[in-house]
């Protein structure tokens, strides 16, 4: 089973996956936990060269094709061998985010960001996509704990650009059947029940 899990930055997603992981562990399954971009010594490499702050000329067009090049590697090198392993593959984003950030966010056009994503990916969509939202307020807030040292390249862009993507992803949510919106500013055990509960409602309906 494929579970990917998006949001806009600080929404807390992160420590979901890692819940989410260890429940699926505990209940004696097979998991791998893979991030985007990354997961692999290729995209591990790409994942440096996009993050780095020093790389504040990088134009849109080379940033989607960066973020699509990690995760065609991680696609066929990770996901599809672990699936085809009967393992629970969770990602920490997926083709979502390059919609979302990219695309509503960027301003590429959405049928390109499409076009790009297919060939990334090609049929490897999740079976279910946990879509944490926050307000982009909230995740201003807690940016600001943070040491500006501690922020990537895609972490200090402005407000207004997470407003686009965070409409983005809800745009998403409207036209995908496997999103599930889920209210990031509930306590963290809150989330992680809903999130298992609906996770037992999904397996159920396979089952049938």
């Amino acid at each position: 089973m494929f579970i990917t899990f998006e949001g806009i930055d600080f929404c807390g997603k992160s420590t979901q996956v890692e819940l989410l992981q260890n429940y699926l562990i505990n209940k004696g399954k097979k998991v791998l936990l893979i991030r985007e971009p990354g997961g692999t010594e290729i995209s591990e490499k790409i994942r440096t060269i996009l993050l780095d702050k020093k790389n504040y000329k990088m134009s849109i067009e080379s940033e989607i094709l960066l973020f699509s090049a990690s995760r065609a590697q991680l696609v066929r090198e990770k996901i599809r061998p672990f699936l085809d392993d009967g393992y629970y593959v969770i990602s920490d984003r997926f083709h979502d985010s390059t919609t979302a950030y990219q695309g509503y966010g960027r301003g590429i056009p959405i049928e390109s960001v499409m076009n790009i994503n297919k060939v990334a990916i090609d049929n490897t969509v999740p079976d279910i996509t946990f879509f944490i939202d926050i307000p982009v307020s909230v995740s201003v807030n807690r940016k600001n704990l943070k040491h500006p040292n501690e922020l990537d390249r895609i972490e200090i862009s402005k407000d207004h650009f997470y407003e686009k993507v965070r409409s983005g992803y809800l745009q998403i949510a409207l036209q995908e059947k496997r999103f599930r919106v889920i209210d990031g500013t509930l306590n963290i055990a809150e989330i992680h029940n809903i999130i298992t509960s609906e996770l037992i409602l999904f397996e159920k309906k396979e089952l049938v």
